[in-house]
């Protein structure tokens, strides 16, 4: 009958860190390890009373995060219906464990998989584990990747950068070339006025002895003609 199914809560409770841990508990009357669960009461919700069986058996606060699923099997002739909640837990424990549980463990989802007792609990955690906690590891990995990406774009673009400065230093500036060419004309222009003074010079020196040499041929040709002036006269009677 529906009235006689036991109904129970619990949660994989996992603790962040350098690594994710899931708690399992040992139960004080049989020394068996289990997921951290329980009865719930008369009028408890399920999500409510899976909370509460996880902070009494863990003694650490949790968050409830999301439905993973439930497990059923027969416990004294009835059927039993456990659901489990993915809880995140605090770092640090808040409460005492309760009488019922001896101890309480923080392992790595496969070395918690080979403690727990059941093999019922051992392949639902195996489903849900593989579901849940690799599933935010490899959220964990997306990002490093992007930050890792992103220190390489970041480091490629500052490469880039060294690498342009170094050729503009390499590189004279257009306000050198600028100058230097100024140089260059400026040098030209002199070397230009220097052949046109030459030259200048040249044209006087040969004017002036062209000047000079027409002086003394028409010296000579005054004296010639004086001469020949004096000695006619000197023949005439």
């Amino acid at each position: 009958m529906a009235g006689k199914v036991i109904h129970a809560a619990g949660g994989i409770v996992v603790r962040n860190g350098a690594r994710r841990l899931v708690a399992v508990v040992q139960r004080s009357k049989d020394d068996r390890w289990v997921l951290p669960r329980g009865k719930l009461k008369a009028t408890e919700r399920p999500v409510v009373g899976a909370q509460r069986e996880v902070v009494e058996e863990t003694g650490h606060r949790v968050r409830v995060r999301e439905f993973l699923g439930a497990i059923t099997y027969r416990a004294r002739g009835r059927p039993k219906v456990v659901q489990f909640w993915y809880m995140q837990a605090a770092a640090r424990p808040s409460h005492d464990l309760m009488g019922d549980i001896a101890a309480v463990e923080w392992l790595p989802l496969k070395a918690a998989i080979r403690r727990l007792s059941y093999p019922l609990e051992k392949l639902f955690l195996r489903s849900v584990g593989r579901r849940a906690i690799p599933r935010r590891k490899k959220a964990a990995r997306r990002k490093k990747r992007k930050a890792k990406s992103l220190a390489k774009s970041l480091a490629k673009s500052l490469a880039k950068s060294l690498a342009r400065k170094k050729a503009r230093a390499k590189t004279p500036r257009p306000a050198k070339r600028r100058h230097a060419r100024r140089k260059t004309t400026s040098k030209t222009a002199n070397k230009a006025t220097a052949k046109t003074r030459a030259t200048r010079l040249r044209t006087r020196k040969a004017l002036s002895a062209t000047v000079v040499t027409a002086a003394r041929a028409e010296r000579r040709g005054m004296l010639q003609r004086m001469l020949g002036t004096l000695g006619r006269k000197a023949a005439t009677p």
